[in-house]
């Protein structure tokens, strides 16, 4: 007789897997005002002093652990805050908290206290929107200078009113962030924004005691473009397209701009024909590999200077794979190939020789996987920099709302193309990588490992394409000239960038531009972790670290 007990089903879950919002309803009864539909989950509206209360009971008793994304927004007489609530054992399980402020007032209960990732994304709700959250840890700028007058995102600013940054003493950087034992030993450092291990235009601030970090404050805004505010000056069927592609402008150009066709086309209730999809598939693992090559050739420029070998070795590969992507859409980086409803065009011909070329590439990965181990994970210096520092356990990354490489090198099996499928990825066959070691040398093996698995899925799809009828070649569904939505229409969308998940929440206002387009960047969410991989380490363990997270500032900064 077996003395293992049934696993306890989460409140608000039906026999069948399915959510029951009722039940989630009458959870949350003395604390709902109002329930909303949005096009993926419920919103559940409720008090804005309740927030975290709301939170904390979903997260224990319904376990929702995943705080994917936090949207501020603001209407004629109110602001408003979203909460995008998910699991981790399944992301098709969705729920919106929604909390309404006054105009006069926009204050509502911060939500960081139960989740650590709502850190950063009600910073930016303050920063860009003017929603102030009272108990929040750390209520400040995050893309804009402190000095800053006004809130851009809000309809009442005033984008006419001048920009003054007074000359005044800057106050002292470790007053508030110090945490060495003796004050008089502890020195603050700042790494960036120019240094070249920062990947980027990223400021650390950093606070050793003697040789060890105690405290890293990550400053970012340096490339803030405004791209959710130009999206919404945009039109859905032509206009915003171009733009995904310079989000994560390194290398997952397909995967960006799949994330804003997935969001837009469930908005519109578009259907992709399967062919598409296919090539769609096809396309997004190539951009996967070029990124994570990238990923793993910087990583090893920054542990100990490899240039010549794994640095080399990965720019070499990631330019047959930018050969293969360039032949299909016509550029290297910017490939503005997706269309709503499909593709701007078919494959390039003659079909067989592009087939052959995608193949041989295929074939070529394997051995060429076993040559990186050899030269990377299997070397010593590498392993002695990367092991065990940088630690990152999954309960901390769950918090932190981390997703991608990061979150499946601590053991979080979660991955949208299985756990959310879309487009041709649930009828192929593939592996989701997970390591257990939750350090900086998984979040390198989890990568590398990664590449085997979109080459394996890439060859499925051109043994489709190859036996596709030619009569059936549809790349492009009937999509109507102008889109608009009905007011009102909410959805949020996300798919398995090469970073992690990448989402986008629009909300229609019944023209032909969205009234409101934010951005879920994976970068911007794993970064916020920095302060857990960095504490204690040293400052050569701190740039492993960050290297291991795989940043790319435009994602981050948006």
């Amino acid at each position: 007789m077996s003395l293992e007990q049934p696993r306890q089903r989460d409140v608000g879950v039906t026999p069948d897997g399915e959510l029951d919002y009722d039940e989630l309803a009458d959870l949350l009864e003395e604390y709902l005002l109002d329930r909303e539909e949005h096009m993926n989950a419920q919103g559940f509206v409720v008090r804005p002093d309740e927030v975290a209360a709301v939170l904390e009971t979903l997260r224990e008793e319904a376990g929702f652990d995943h705080l994917s994304l936090v949207t501020a927004q603001d209407y004629q007489d109110r602001y408003e805050s979203i909460y995008h609530l998910k699991k981790y054992s399944d992301p098709t399980h969705e729920l919106s908290v929604v909390v309404p402020t006054t105009r006069e007032n926009p204050l509502s209960q911060s939500a960081a206290p139960v989740f650590e990732t709502a850190n950063w994304h009600e910073r930016e709700a303050y920063d860009l929107v003017g929603i102030e959250y009272d108990e929040h840890p750390d209520l400040r700028r995050i893309l804009l200078p402190e000095t800053w007058q006004g809130h851009p995102l809000s309809s009442d600013y005033n984008q006419d009113q001048p920009q003054i940054v007074p000359l005044r003493e800057q106050a002292d950087p470790m007053e508030h962030k110090t945490q060495a034992p003796d004050e008089q030993d502890a020195m603050f450092v700042n790494i960036g924004p120019h240094h070249p291990a920062t990947h980027g235009v990223l400021h650390l601030k950093t606070v050793l005691d003697g040789e060890q970090v105690v405290d890293v404050d990550p400053d970012i805004g340096y490339l803030h473009r405004c791209e959710e505010q130009m999206c919404e000056q945009s039109t859905y069927r032509h206009q915003i397209m171009p733009y995904p592609d310079r989000w994560d402008y390194i290398s997952a150009g397909i995967l960006n701009e799949w994330a804003y066709a997935r969001t837009a086309e469930t908005l519109a209730d578009i259907e992709v024909p399967d062919y598409a999809q296919v090539i769609r598939t096809m396309s997004a693992e190539m951009c996967r590999i070029a990124a994570h090559l990238l990923a793993v050739g910087t990583f090893a420029l920054d542990i100990y200077g490899d240039f010549t070998a794994i640095f080399m070795y990965a720019i070499t590969d990631r330019e047959k794979v930018q050969h293969l992507l360039e032949d299909l859409t016509g550029q290297r980086l910017m490939f503005n190939y997706l269309r709503l409803g499909g593709l701007a065009w078919d494959l390039p011909e003659p079909r067989e020789e592009y087939f052959e070329n995608v193949r041989n590439f295929c074939e070529y990965i394997p051995e060429r996987l076993e040559e990186y181990h050899n030269l990377l994970t299997g070397n010593e210096l590498f392993q002695m920099r990367v092991l065990d520092t940088g630690v990152l356990p999954p309960e901390k990354a769950k918090d932190y709302g981390c997703t991608g490489p990061v979150a499946r090198a601590s053991g979080i099996d979660y991955d949208l193309r299985r756990d959310d499928p879309y487009g041709y990825y649930d009828e192929l066959e593939f592996d989701v990588v997970t390591r257990d070691g939750c350090d900086n040398f998984a979040r390198a093996s989890v990568r590398l490992e990664e590449i085997r698995q979109s080459a394996r899925i890439i060859e499925q799809c051109v043994d489709l394409l190859e036996d596709w009828p030619e009569d059936e070649r549809e790349i492009q569904s009937n999509v109507p000239r102008t889109l608009k939505p009905d007011p009102d229409t909410e959805v949020y969308k996300a798919v398995e960038g090469a970073k992690g998940e990448l989402g986008i929440y629009i909300r229609s206002d019944g023209s032909d531009k969205p009234g409101r387009f934010k951005i879920r960047s994976p970068a911007f969410c794993n970064l916020q972790s920095m302060e857990v991989l960095a504490e204690g380490e040293y400052i050569p363990d701190m740039v492993a670290a960050l290297g291991s997270l795989d940043i790319v500032l435009g994602e981050v900064d948006r």
